[in-house]
């Protein structure tokens, strides 16, 4: 690297890729979840056990609090990173299966690219948009091959998820400008928790002991790792390595779930499944090497 904005894209690159796996264990733990625990309290439960941790974090870091003009924006996030990826994609694991999902979710780096360039003001280049349409259109493909060519409500749903997820993504890098990268992610999950916190108790489980099972483990993860540790990369990504660029690493992430899917669920991976992660592997190669304009 050559300069300081090459090394902070590589940072940038680094903290991506540790969101992207951590993300990518969140539907086969999310499934297991479900084996006891409503889809609500798992959809909406992991953001206020989140939000503990993120109130402890910014108290020992004694964070400013955010100045209020900047709720809307704060409520981008929150509605989109923090209620509606979570719960919306939740919903749709009742019935699909996390391989399914997974590559659904792929199509989150071309959507996240689009908000980028909507609200963050980035211009990729045509190259780039080649490219990740390219590895998009093959996730897409995957996706009606695997489900036969019909849409299901889960698609529905997953879909929602993504729409949802990539503009939290890119109001939240924009925050994170002024607050810092997981200053962003916390102070949201903050925000969000006396609202859910009421619905959450609702839906929680009746006893105590269940949280320690196989389906207590999945809830922690999507708890900890998912809405927290992940979350905090991720944004950290975003915010170094620009919108587009580290959005793209989530092309991966399909693949990586339908791994995670095999070894944990014992769900099926194909070699076809094997060939459309080689031709998007090439397509986050290529596109890595195209300069985007900010």
């Amino acid at each position: 690297m050559t300069s300081l904005q090459d090394q902070q894209e590589l940072k940038g690159l680094v903290y991506g890729v540790c969101g992207v796996v951590i993300f990518s264990i969140t539907l086969p733990a999310t499934r297991i979840a479900l084996t006891e625990f409503d889809p609500v309290f798992v959809g909406l439960g992991r953001a206020v056990v989140a939000a503990i941790l993120s109130l402890v974090l910014l108290l020992v870091t004694r964070q400013s609090m955010p100045h209020w003009r900047f709720l809307p924006s704060f409520l981008v996030v929150v509605m989109g990173g923090i209620v509606g990826f979570p719960l919306l994609s939740t919903l749709a694991m009742q019935n699909a299966s996390a391989s399914h999902g997974a590559v659904i979710i792929g199509l989150l780096p071309l959507a996240t690219a689009l908000f980028g360039v909507w609200r963050a003001g980035e211009r990729p280049s045509l190259t780039f948009w080649l490219f990740a349409i390219a590895g998009s259109s093959l996730v897409i493909i995957f996706a009606l091959v695997s489900g036969k060519g019909m849409i299901q409500v889960s698609d529905l749903a997953l879909l929602g998820a993504v729409g949802t997820a990539s503009f939290g993504y890119a109001e939240g890098t924009i925050l994170a400008r002024t607050f810092g990268s997981w200053q962003v992610v916390c102070w949201a999950l903050v925000l969000s928790f006396p609202f859910l916190l009421p619905i959450v108790w609702q839906y929680a489980p009746d006893t105590i002991p269940s949280v320690f099972s196989s389906a207590g483990l999945g809830f922690w993860y999507v708890s900890f790792f998912s809405m927290f540790l992940g979350f905090v990369a991720w944004y950290r990504g975003l915010f170094l390595g620009g919108i587009a660029r580290v959005g793209q690493l989530q092309l991966l992430q399909p693949f990586l779930t339908i791994l995670a899917s095999a070894l944990i669920l014992g769900e099926p991976m194909t070699v076809s499944t094997l060939g459309f992660a080689s031709g998007v592997l090439l397509c986050v190669a290529l596109g890595r090497r195209n300069q985007i304009k900010k």
